[in-house]
C-alpha cells in the first residue's frame, strides 16, 4: 500500500517540460504592440541623430574623424535595435502589423543609417574639407527628411493618424525629389567647372551617397503608406 502511495506521489514524467512549453506558447500569444512601436521609435530617433552628425560634419569640413566616429557609434546602436526587432518578430505569434511589413520597416530604417554611415566614412577617408554649397544643401535635406520619418513613425501606433501619416509620406517624397534635383545640378556643375579628375570623381561619389539617403527615406515612406492604406 505504501509503495503504491509513493508511486502515486512521484511527478509525472515530462510535466516540467510541458509547463515550460505552455508558458512559452502563452508568452508568444501575449500582445506586444508597445514593444514593436517602441523599437520603431528608437530606430527613427537614431536616424535623426545620425543625419544631425552628418550636417555637423559638413558645416566646415573640420573634425571629420570625430564626426565619422560619432555616426559609426550611432549606427552600431541602431543595428542592435534592428536585431532586437527581428528577434521579437520571430518570437511573437500575434503582431500589430503584417509580419513582412514589420520586417521591411525595420530593415529599411536600418538601411538609412547604413548609408549615412557610409557617407560619413567617405567624407573622412576622402578628406573632404572644401565643403560645397550643394553638399550642405543635401545634408540639410537629409536631416529634414529623417525628421519627417521620425514624425510619421511616431504616429504609426494609431491609425486615427492616417491622414497625417499620408501627408508626411508625401513630404518625404518631395524631399527626395528636391535632393535628386540638387544632386543632378551639382554633378553637372562638377563636369562643367572641375578640371581635377580625381576631385570630380570624389565629389560625384559624395553627392550620390548624400542623395541616396533620401531614396532610403522614401522607401520607408512607401512601406508606411502601404501599412496605412491596408489598416485604416
Amino acid at each position: 500500500m505504501a509503495d503504491r502511495e509513493n508511486r502515486d506521489a512521484r511527478p509525472i514524467p515530462g510535466l516540467r517540460g510541458i509547463e515550460a512549453w505552455s508558458k512559452g506558447m502563452f508568452g508568444r500569444l501575449i500582445p506586444r504592440e508597445a514593444q514593436f512601436f517602441s523599437l520603431f521609435n528608437e530606430q527613427a530617433d537614431l536616424l535623426v541623430q545620425g543625419s544631425r552628425e552628418l550636417c555637423a560634419m559638413l558645416v566646415s569640413g573640420e573634425r571629420l574623424r570625430q564626426h565619422a566616429y560619432n555616426v559609426e557609434s550611432i549606427e552600431k546602436r541602431a543595428d542592435k535595435i534592428a536585431r532586437t526587432g527581428i528577434e521579437l518578430l520571430h518570437t511573437t505569434f500575434i503582431t500589430p502589423l503584417d509580419r513582412d511589413e514589420i520586417h521591411q520597416l525595420i530593415t529599411r530604417m536600418d538601411d538609412i543609417l547604413d548609408i549615412i554611415e557610409d557617407t560619413s566614412q567617405l567624407l573622412f577617408l576622402y578628406d573632404v574639407k572644401d565643403v560645397t554649397t550643394e553638399t550642405r544643401q543635401l545634408a540639410d535635406i537629409n536631416h529634414a527628411c529623417t525628421q519627417k520619418v521620425q514624425s510619421v513613425v511616431a504616429m504609426l501606433s494609431d491609425m486615427k493618424n492616417a491622414t497625417a501619416m499620408l501627408a508626411a509620406c508625401d513630404e518625404i517624397d518631395r524631399y527626395e525629389s528636391e535632393a535628386d534635383h540638387v544632386m543632378r545640378a551639382a554633378i553637372a556643375k562638377l563636369f562643367r567647372d572641375e578640371e581635377d579628375v580625381r576631385q570630380l570623381i570624389k565629389m560625384r561619389t559624395v553627392y550620390e551617397h548624400l542623395e541616396a539617403v533620401t531614396d532610403a527615406c522614401e522607401d520607408v515612406a512607401n512601406i508606411i503608406e502601404g501599412i496605412v492604406l491596408e489598416n485604416s
